[in-house]
């Protein structure tokens, strides 16, 4: 498979059609995949916890999920074809989950907002088999869900509890499972629901997600404070 490695991290260069097909072919075959997604954000936070970094080790994909990442790499003379966002990722996989009436476990958010995202899941796309769903507020030593999965044995695991947490539960735990596409979805079934407004096309076209996001969470500056961060530790790599 065709990646990068940036700070340490090992990204993926395929593009979103070519990710979506590798997913695909991996719940045809009943594989075991591990996935997740990086930006600036999560590459400054593994560069500072090595458990964290160890995690994503042992991801089988990590998707750059943040042009700060496609921009960034190009400091190194590197370059990676697109943003392939959780969201969008998320959304392309429901698609093809209802083609084929693959099933799917949808884990983390609070009760009425997983709620709202199952409801719009169900309207959306009818032929998607919700194998079960459990919010984020769990203790994740918890192994009802554990159990309630192995049973089930869905094609899709969505987890959704926020980094570094949603990447550690899955490689805590992964190892219980014979089969499914474990992956970490972050805020996306907030967004899902309607409880989160994502930025419009216009904003998406230009690049500029992250600068919505900072004008309608002003509390979200600090997380913002990774990208120069990101960028210096590049450059310092490059030169």
């Amino acid at each position: 498979m065709k990646e990068l490695n940036v700070l340490g991290v090992n990204i993926s260069k395929l593009t979103q059609k070519e990710t979506l097909t590798l997913i695909n072919e991996a719940v045809r075959d009943r594989e075991k995949k591990f996935i997740a997604t990086a930006n600036p954000e999560i590459i400054v936070y593994a560069n500072k916890d090595e458990q964290y970094m160890d995690v994503l080790q042992k991801t089988d994909l990590i998707t750059p999920d943040g042009i700060g990442v496609v921009k960034g790499v190009r400091i190194l003379g590197e370059h990676i074809p697109e943003r392939v966002a959780g969201f969008d990722l998320f959304m392309d996989i429901l698609k093809v989950a209802n083609e084929n009436k693959y099933s799917i476990y949808m884990l983390g958010a609070k009760d009425t907002t997983l709620n709202k995202a199952v409801g719009v899941i169900n309207e959306k796309y009818p032929n998607v088999q919700l194998a079960g769903s459990h919010h984020g507020f769990f203790d994740d030593d918890d192994q009802s869900i554990i159990e309630t999965i192995k049973h089930e044995q869905p094609d899709f695991i969505f987890v959704a509890l926020g980094f570094p947490r949603q990447e550690k539960w899955i490689a805590k735990n992964i190892h219980h499972f014979k089969k499914g596409v474990f992956m970490g979805l972050g805020g996306s079934f907030d967004v899902l629901s309607g409880e989160v407004q994502r930025a419009p096309k216009f904003w998406r076209r230009l690049n500029l997600e992250w600068f919505y996001r900072l004008v309608s969470q002003p509390a979200r500056w600090k997380r913002m404070l990774s990208l120069p961060k990101f960028i210096l530790k590049l450059i310092k790599t490059r030169f």
